[in-house]
């Protein structure tokens, strides 16, 4: 019987590599949905390649066009609300890869319609992850991490309890500027900045990846996926991004999980997790990097964005939103070359740390309404803010 299958964000990256799995063994799938937001040419394509008979396109001017043309055997909707005219029963399998808090909303309306998900979105896991788990409880939908580092854990962990973890490593290749003097740190571009030395990624992610404030996400997720306290959970420095993941366990083993640089493995076995036996191309175990791990502590004068850990609060609360709202529009300055590249921690931090947002640590986000209107409300401060920091 074929899988039943459903992608938020197709025509992203995770999207498109799930997409390209799919399509090389689309005899035991079929994709009841495909999402996109401006891209409704690559969601035509795709849908054609597939048969996909239901298509939600977001973007309003992206939909009107793609409604002019009235192709035959598709449906196109505009808003994640036709979910539940498009599944009449729960599918096999969701993957949830839109970008930002924009995937928020959608990943908890589709939970109730499938019997796996796989989450890609960060910010949905940091921002609203209660939200999600309590749609996942419910609806008795089981949830895998999609991330190279979550997912690693997960696999590693292999359903044993959480309590007999004794701690997790987290594991973060430095960036373009593990070796770079900090004296040059005023002077790093924006090319410098989006040229990453081991992953192919888009540019937020790969500032992020600079700063290594995605370690700082990357712990927060490990954190509310995993249930556990930020003392059990370190990040260490590893330049050639072979380990992803070492779980320490209370009864003395230690299990570290490797593969290549590459977001194909993570996201095949997210959708063949129930086929242990399932064949995927890889090449031979690297034994030069394996003899060569080359692990170590990070250095948090170098990067100072791994010091907000100890601002981070111990339960899920909207704090997070306003830390993800902070350092996307703090991202956004750099890309235009409006602020340094040495000033997009300080500026996060000396927001963060603001009376009026640090409030919001003892606030538990009830619904997706508190965390969007926090959103829009951090969003229209944070200009005046920065001008005034810097």
């Amino acid at each position: 019987m074929k899988k039943k299958v459903a992608i938020l964000g197709s025509t992203g990256s995770i999207g498109k590599t799930l997409f390209s799995i799919i399509k090389k063994d689309k005899k035991n799938f079929d994709v009841e949905l495909l999402t996109g937001d401006k891209n409704y040419k690559e969601l035509l394509k795709q849908a054609k390649l597939l048969k996909v008979k239901n298509l939600i396109i977001t973007d309003q001017n992206s939909y009107l066009i793609f409604k002019k043309k009235k192709i035959k055997n598709i449906n196109v909707y505009n808003n994640f609300s036709s979910f539940k005219k498009i599944f009449k029963k729960k599918i096999d399998y969701v993957m949830s890869s839109i970008i930002g808090l924009d995937g928020l909303s959608p990943t908890l309306k589709i939970i109730k319609y499938t019997k796996n998900i796989a989450i890609a979105n960060k910010e949905a896991i940091i921002c609203g992850w209660n939200l999600i788990d309590k749609e996942l409880k419910k609806n008795k939908t089981k949830f895998i991490p999609v991330d190279s580092e979550h997912f690693s854990i997960w696999s590693l962990i292999n359903n044993k309890n959480y309590p007999d973890i004794k701690r997790i490593y987290i594991t973060a290749s430095g960036g373009p500027f593990l070796l770079t003097p900090k004296r040059k740190f005023s002077k790093i571009t924006v090319k410098q900045a989006l040229n990453h030395p081991t992953w192919k990624m888009g540019k937020k992610i790969s500032i992020d990846s600079a700063t290594l404030m995605n370690k700082i996400f990357e712990v927060i997720e490990a954190k509310n996926i995993f249930n556990l306290s930020y003392d059990k959970i370190s990040i260490l420095i590893h330049p050639n991004s072979y380990v992803h993941a070492i779980v320490e366990f209370n009864n003395g083993l230690t299990k570290i999980l490797i593969h290549e640089t590459s977001m194909y493995i993570p996201i095949y076995n997210t959708l063949y997790h129930d086929k242990n036996n399932k064949l995927i191309k890889s090449n031979k175990i690297n034994l030069k990097k394996l003899n060569n791990l080359d692990l170590s502590n990070p250095n948090l004068n170098r990067f100072k964005s791994l010091n907000i850990k100890k601002f981070l609060p111990n339960k899920v609360s909207l704090f997070e939103t306003i830390l993800i709202t902070a350092n996307d529009e703090i991202v956004k300055l750099f890309l235009k070359n409006e602020i340094r590249f040495n000033q997009i921690t300080p500026l996060i931090i000396k927001i963060i740390k603001k009376k009026e947002f640090s409030k919001f640590k003892k606030i538990t986000p009830k619904n997706l309404e508190k965390i969007t209107k926090l959103n829009r409300l951090v969003r229209l401060k944070i200009e005046s803010l920065v001008y005034k920091f810097s």
